[in-house]
């Protein structure tokens, strides 16, 4: 029923770290009961055991993996602990029949729409606390040293590889490792680009922390309205022809804090533009891992002149406390920025990077984000759900199919802090998005609503505290 994913044969590099050579790279030696967790993780992320369906027996497992009774139960603990199973005494272990969204279930009676920070029920604590302790052994030699301003090299490669499958294909010393998305944006908003324009044009609203830099750098920001109806382009042509740009910040899909994404031939149209006016694109793919459309390509796999600067994040699928993120630059980009992120930080932690490597390398990525991608695929297809049988007329939701976000426009009547404020005392709360307008494109009736940490019970109550209480407000009660 079940066949390992970790095939190799082994040797010790000197360092304590062992490692397996299969097909074209390493990956981490992982112990038995590791081993046999990845595996039943893997059966249960492609459907072999369906929801309610019951798990090999632990004579069957130790059987397969030729490992002791002790071994395997280990192995079902963990799983346990994870809520992927449950127990039956005198049966066996079954997988768990509630919706993968609904195991991380909270007593907390607070119904948080505000936050994008990841569900901690969801997080491999235990996996990360393995490839930790391995890149620790592996790495702490350049612990005394700061030689890795482009980034491990280790991890170069493993991102290079795991890039592919997002359709972004590019040389390794195109790739470079920073401190999170946010200093790769600080540090392309300061640095000069060679087309010497000054300006940088951003959506309208975008991510806050991309505001924060462009003021903290003295860049002039230039804005342009963004709905889910897309861009205008003939004022996004205007702004490429006259708008001094050096480039043009963009989140094309799950859009923060729209949830909205471009047509792969909005993002033609967009690229055309950038070369025929000499300008950069900053594509922010923060959450390429859980993308449900196979066609839905990244602007950089569309790029034919070398006009995209390709952002991943790996903060949202994670944990953020790694803070690691990779930068795909064009080659007449790299030496600017690689001198602008070494007099910045000298480089990133060892640690992080060492122990993300082994996390990819090993293949606990792939495992984790298919998971991932069902449970956030599952939150929002309920947010739909529940949001069509609201009763207020006016509400403009937007869901996308995936992601951690989608939006709601308030109608006119409502005083957006005010709403804010009446259902946080009902214990829901919601993002204000005025801090990601310019001011003089704030729209004071949109509000964010993420999936990130609210199961089905709490997306059901939330949405008809929503629905209520603008029911209220516009019968004038």
């Amino acid at each position: 029923m079940l066949s390992s994913v970790v095939r190799y044969g082994s040797e010790d590099n000197g360092n304590n770290l062992k490692v397996g050579w299969y097909k074209k790279g390493w990956q981490l030696q992982m112990t038995k009961y590791e081993t046999i967790v990845t595996d039943l993780k893997k059966a249960i992320t492609d459907g072999k055991i369906k929801p309610g369906g019951k798990l090999p027996s632990i004579r069957k497992v130790c059987d397969q993996f030729a490992c002791s009774k002790v071994t395997a139960v280990k192995a079902f603990d963990l799983l346990e602990n994870e809520h992927f199973i449950y127990s039956v005494p005198q049966s066996g272990h079954y997988l768990i029949t509630k919706p993968p969204a609904a195991a991380s279930e909270s007593k907390d009676n607070v119904i948080n729409f505000a936050t994008l920070a990841p569900d901690e029920h969801l997080l491999p604590f235990a996996d990360l606390q393995h490839c930790l302790s391995k890149a620790f052994d592996y790495y702490k030699k350049d612990l005394f040293s700061n030689v890795y301003g482009r980034g491990l090299p280790g991890l170069i490669q493993a991102v290079g590889k795991q890039l592919q499958d997002y359709q972004v294909f590019t040389a390794e010393q195109n790739i470079m490792i920073t401190s999170g998305t946010q200093q790769a944006i600080n540090i392309l908003s300061g640095m000069p680009f060679p087309n010497g324009h000054n300006n940088v044009l951003i959506e309208q609203p975008t991510y806050f922390g991309a505001i924060q830099s462009l003021e903290m750098n003295k860049v002039k920001a230039i804005g342009i309205p963004r709905t889910k109806a897309g861009i205008n382009f003939d004022e996004l042509e205007r702004l490429c022809r006259d708008g001094d740009i050096k480039f043009f910040y963009i989140i094309p899909r799950f859009h923060n804090p729209g949830g909205f994404s471009y047509s792969n031939h909005e993002k033609k149209q967009i690229l055309k533009l950038a070369e025929k006016y000499d300008l950069y694109l900053v594509e922010d793919d923060y959450l390429a891992d859980l993308e449900v459309d196979s066609k839905a390509d990244p602007l950089f796999a569309l790029d034919t002149s070398g006009r995209v600067i390709y952002l991943k994040s790996y903060s949202k699928v994670v944990v953020p406390g790694l803070r690691i993120a990779a930068v795909v630059l064009p080659p007449n980009l790299t030496a600017t920025f690689e001198n602008y992120k070494r007099w910045s930080d000298l480089n990133t932690s060892v640690l992080s990077q060492g122990t993300l490597e082994i996390y990819i390398r090993s293949h606990l990525y792939d495992v984790h984000t298919k998971r991932l991608k069902k449970i956030y695929r599952h939150r929002m297809g309920y947010l739909k759900q529940v949001t069509g049988n609201c009763s207020c007329d006016g509400l403009q939701w937007y869901i996308p199919s995936s992601g951690l976000v989608a939006s709601l426009k308030i109608p006119s009547p409502f005083h957006i802090e005010g709403l804010i404020k009446k259902l946080k005392n009902k214990n829901v709360l919601l993002e204000d998005t005025a801090p990601c307008f310019l001011s003089s494109y704030l729209n004071p009736r949109f509000l964010r609503l993420s999936v990130s940490r609210v199961n089905d019970g709490q997306i059901k109550r939330g949405i008809a505290l929503i629905d209520q209480e603008t029911k209220i407000n516009s019968e004038g009660i």
